[in-house]
């Protein structure tokens, strides 16, 4: 089978309706894919978003993973970690044993390089594929269709998945063999703590010499001092509110797999570590569900 295989109208499964998934599953309604969707709280498979438009691109609401996939012949997966891919897959009315031989699983989902080789296997046993394709570019990106997916797997796999990931992604990397995907997104998740982190540094000095401090972001984002956190996030910094892009939670657990990867590799990533105690204490402050740029609240206020 080919990338034809999927184009819309085609009918997927689709398992993870959170901040990011929701968004994704929307874009690929909104592309006339006719859905099937399970999500652990099942409030989000009644999102209006998921129901609105051509009547022929039709969203079912399923009771378990294991009811979603009937008759798919795709499974997208945009679940919280590890533990929540193997759930889906193997634990009760799990997707696993109810996907069709020679369906594909399109797993989005941030979890360890291991874990996505793992369930690659167990897969293959059942004649499935698997395709490890997580994402970054926020909640914004997930609303625009505009995400980088960064892509593990087999060319053939990652051909049949194209119509898919072109309709979620802006852009869309091939590294290799399942699990390099995720390797490239630790690698990502690391950048993401140092960028955010120098952000909520360098707002707490400037509020602290009592500066303008929009008029010096404007004056910087298009500078050397530019990134994706200055230009996204600086504004929750400045007013210490933080509506959720993406959980703090979820990139401690992102930089637990990352330092793990360069443990492994014999490597130190001392910034890297600084930082997932710093999401730690907020964590512990009750601040897990907070987006990530409320590192600002390790620094204190003017």
């Amino acid at each position: 089978m080919t990338g034809s295989d999927l184009k819309a109208p085609s009918r997927l499964a689709f398992v993870g309706l959170g901040a990011l998934g929701l968004p994704i599953a929307a874009n690929l309604h909104r592309a006339g894919y006719s859905l099937q969707v399970h999500t652990r709280s099942r409030s989000a498979e009644n999102d209006p978003s998921l129901h609105q438009g051509d009547p022929a691109a039709a969203t079912l609401c399923c009771a378990s993973p294991a009811d979603a996939v009937q008759g798919c012949q795709a499974l997208v997966l945009c679940v919280s970690d590890d533990a929540a891919v193997e759930a889906v897959l193997w634990g009760d009315n799990g997707a696993g044993p109810a996907l069709a031989e020679g369906s594909l699983v399109i797993d989005c989902s941030t979890i360890s390089p291991s874990t996505s080789q793992r369930m690659a296997r167990r897969l293959a046993h059942r004649g499935v594929r698997y395709l490890d394709a997580p994402v970054t570019g926020g909640t914004e990106g997930a609303k625009a269709g505009t995400l980088t997916v960064l892509c593990g797997g087999s060319d053939a796999d990652l051909d049949r998945a194209m119509p898919v990931l072109e309709t979620i992604g802006g852009s869309i990397h091939h590294f290799g063999a399942v699990g390099s995907g995720q390797q490239v997104k630790a690698v990502n998740q690391v950048l993401v703590a140092g960028s955010y982190a120098a952000v909520a540094e360098a707002i707490a000095l400037g509020q602290h010499l009592q500066l303008p401090m929009q008029q010096v972001v404007n004056a910087l984002r298009h500078g050397a001092a530019g990134s994706w956190a200055l230009e996204h996030r600086s504004s929750a910094m400045l007013s210490d509110h933080y509506p959720l892009g993406f959980k703090l939670a979820l990139h401690h657990k992102d930089l637990g797999i990352a330092l793990q990867a360069a443990a492994e590799a014999g490597l130190d990533l001392p910034i890297t570590q600084a930082v997932q105690a710093q999401e730690q204490t907020l964590m512990n402050a009750g601040l897990g569900d907070a987006d990530v740029s409320a590192l600002r609240r390790h620094l204190p206020r003017v």
